[in-house]
């Protein structure tokens, strides 16, 4: 009998620490979730700036229409990839492609920044400096909310790895995340706004 209580009682402990496993990568999952939320509403915010920057920027430069159709091209891609990891950051090819999109997106935002040099009127542009100042503030955002989104996504995957969270996370399907990075050395840098 007394056998029967001991190996219910290991049997009780065994299933306590299983849930409060389960449990803990269900927190942490909801954690770096969350996280990307953060990065996808600045993200948004920055997609919702670039139809005004390149409608401000038609009138001043006509001769660069390539550039702008570059950059909206890019912000389309960027918008598409968003929704598509933002439905499930969890999936590691649709923050391949976010990621993919995201410096397709800086880089021709970059050259806009370029062409934007060569015409001082449009530098003088009230609506165009305010715009490059809110567009500016939002990379300040998406850099932080990214680093946040990373550090969540850590601590996930240190606890999904772990012994024996590792069982628990294989038999519920708990996948490794993905990290948010950015992988072109060019695409690391901020766009350079002076004015």
């Amino acid at each position: 009998m007394s056998t029967w209580l001991i190996i219910l009682v290991i049997l009780a402990i065994v299933i306590m620490m299983a849930i409060a496993l389960y449990n803990k990568l269900v927190a942490l999952q909801n954690r770096f979730k969350n996280a990307f939320a953060q990065i996808d509403v600045q993200l948004k915010r920055r997609c919702d700036l670039i139809p005004n920057l390149v409608e401000t920027a038609k009138g001043y430069i006509k001769h660069e229409r390539e550039t702008l159709e570059a950059v909206v091209k890019a912000r389309n891609q960027a918008v598409t990839a968003g929704q598509q990891a933002a439905a499930h950051p969890e999936d590691a090819s649709a923050m391949q492609g976010l990621m993919g999109a995201e410096g397709a997106l800086a880089g021709a935002m970059s050259k806009l920044m370029v062409v934007v040099e060569r015409y001082p009127d449009l530098k003088a542009n009230q609506t165009m400096s305010q715009l490059m100042e809110e567009l500016s503030s939002t990379e300040n955002k998406v850099a932080f909310a990214r680093q946040a989104y990373n550090d969540a996504v850590m601590n996930y995957n240190i606890t999904r790895e772990r012994f024996p969270a590792v069982m628990i996370a294989n038999s519920f399907g708990f996948r490794e995340a993905t990290l948010f990075e950015i992988t072109e050395a060019a695409d690391r840098e901020a766009p350079k706004v002076s004015f």
